[in-house]
């Protein structure tokens, strides 16, 4: 690579510049590469340069700073992409780390978080009981109004508004019950998932625990 040097100054002119720089307080200079591959040092940095990139020297050509050239569109998305990885990493490595305290924190075996489990699931168990006999009720009246209706229209009369109406209400509210059930099932399924997710962890964290006392024992 060639170097420029700053470039040539006429006698006429020379004496007046290193007055004036003497008085700026010893300018800073920059260094850049110009469009023919060339080093050059100058008190300034062409505007068509300066993303390429340059160095900031002082009086003794020490450089202060390196302002890096301006990243491509592409570069600047692998950049992106590499710190969102490692984000995402820090983010599951302090999960883990918080899942792993509140483990040994609330539980000392296996057996206690099957216990909290059975005790999540039996509140679910009640809830749907209470809604399975709600749901019963619902239509054992629904049927007596429907018997209601079937006595009426036997004996040759319109079935009166109220009595479809309530009819119809009963059934719209045993029809929310019923998805009321589902979504408490699936409670109980996603209640498993869970408690069995903390329970394989456990079993590691205590796997880790039993290799530490036999690597100390050895």
């Amino acid at each position: 690579m060639n170097y420029m040097k700053l470039r040539p100054f006429s006698a006429a002119v020379f004496v007046p510049i290193l007055f004036c720089a003497s008085t700026v307080h010893a300018s800073l200079m920059y260094r850049y590469i110009n469009d023919e591959g060339n080093v050059v040092i100058d008190y300034q940095v062409p505007a068509s340069h300066i993303k390429k990139g340059y160095e900031v020297l002082n009086e003794d050509g020490v450089v202060l700073r390196v302002i890096p050239r301006e990243l491509t569109a592409e570069e600047r998305d692998n950049v992106s992409s590499a710190e969102k990885r490692i984000a995402q990493t820090q983010a599951e490595r302090e999960r883990l780390r918080a899942w792993d305290e509140s483990l040994l924190l609330r539980y000392s075996t296996v057996e206690d978080i099957e216990a909290a489990r059975d005790r999540a699931l039996g509140s679910l168990l009640i809830n749907v009981s209470i809604l399975k006999s709600n749901t019963r009720s619902l239509k054992q009246q629904v049927e007596n109004y429907q018997a209601q209706a079937a006595e009426i229209e036997r004996a040759g009369r319109d079935v009166d508004v109220v009595r479809l109406a309530a009819i119809e209400d009963l059934q719209n509210e045993i029809s929310s019950i019923d998805r009321s059930i589902i979504d408490r099932n699936q409670e109980m399924e996603d209640v498993r998932a869970e408690y069995q997710l903390d329970i394989d962890r456990f079993e590691q964290l205590l796997h880790v625990v039993e290799l530490r006392r036999n690597m100390i024992a050895n």
